[in-house]
């Protein structure tokens, strides 16, 4: 597959250079002609109502996808571009192109403007990280803190650290073959999840809309548009998925129907992991559920208290989302019996 050319991006121009060319090269694609100011900047792109209503729009059209699709060339040669503020603007959609792309490909239509897009994201993040791995340290709970108590031995060697990995190393790639497939556009949900506190309320919504088309619906079987979910786009997902749920404290109507759709999502997802037997699926989005009911109850509790299951289970979380190998035990109880 071949990238789309360069059209638009207006080499070595300063910002605001690069953001009156994209919104005039938008302008001439969209069924609508944009309103423009005398000075356009991103902003206006990434927030405007009527812009996102008429890209989703023309996103969402049985034909879209293609390697020659006018949006899709757009997209990829606007992230080209290098300036953030623009950049922000194509991961804004990333949850919608990921969406039609996956329930899409085993459909064998062609896809390629998609995939130029995931791949320049992919590149992208490739090249800022060269290639390496993600990682944290994760505090060794076995030790006591401020929020709980310890009756285990506290081991001399202070140094012992558990080293989790939150992105595996990246392979430059060219072509997105299928056993890549999930991999490359995990990492483009990385990358929108990197950003999604700038992100607009609708870019989350249509995630938790494909989420669940991804999980097959509530009974989690064969259903259309249900795929193959393997951890490495999981992974990422559960992380936008828990902003979604537990991230915004805004109120309003379209919050309040996020909410609802990541909750929605977060019961297919649940009802897909015990239908596939994923323990590791099971015991994140499990940890969500219990989330939600907390939420719910909304019951006085002092959460400077923390019982000896609360913290297993926040271990567990620890095993599961960053993928320690071991938990330590707490309180003399191995997290291992739970």
């Amino acid at each position: 597959m071949s990238s789309p050319s360069s059209s638009s991006s207006g080499g070595g121009g300063v910002c605001p250079t690069k953001a009156q060319a994209a919104v005039e090269s938008l302008s001439s694609i969209l069924p609508s002609p944009l309103s423009l100011s005398s000075s356009p900047s991103a902003a206006f792109l990434l927030t405007s109502p009527d812009v996102s209503a008429q890209i989703s729009a023309l996103l969402r059209h049985p034909s879209s996808g293609a390697g020659d699709n006018p949006l899709c060339r757009w997209l990829y040669d606007t992230f080209q571009s290098s300036d953030p503020s623009l950049q922000l603007v194509v991961l804004r959609f990333i949850p919608l192109i990921s969406g039609l792309y996956l329930t899409r490909v085993t459909q064998r239509q062609p896809l390629a403007g998609f995939e130029a897009v995931l791949l320049a994201l992919y590149a992208h993040e490739t090249t800022s990280r060269n290639g390496q791995a993600i990682s944290v340290t994760v505090p060794d709970l076995s030790n006591p803190s401020i929020y709980h108590e310890s009756s285990s031995p506290q081991r001399n060697n202070s140094t012992d650290l558990n080293i989790a990995v939150i992105s595996p190393s990246l392979e430059p790639h060219g072509t997105v073959r299928a056993t890549r497939r999930a991999r490359i556009v995990g990492v483009a949900m990385e990358l929108f999840y990197s950003k999604i506190w700038v992100m607009p309320v609708e870019s989350k919504l249509d995630f938790c809309e494909f989420l669940e088309v991804w999980a097959g619906g509530d009974g989690g079987g064969e259903k259309h548009g249900r795929i193959p979910m393997p951890w490495e786009l999981m992974q990422p997902c559960l992380r936008v998925l828990g902003h979604c749920l537990l991230g915004c404290n805004e109120k309003g109507k379209k919050m309040g129907e996020l909410h609802e759709k990541a909750s929605r999502a977060c019961t297919s997802l649940h009802a897909r992991a015990l239908h596939d037997l994923n323990p590791k699926a099971m015991l994140a989005v499990g940890s969500l559920i219990r989330l939600i009911k907390i939420e719910k109850d909304g019951s006085d509790v002092d959460h400077t208290e923390i019982p000896p299951s609360k913290i297993i289970s926040y271990l567990i979380a620890l095993d599961v989302f960053y993928g320690i190998p071991k938990t330590p035990a707490v309180g003399g109880v191995d997290c291992i019996e739970i």
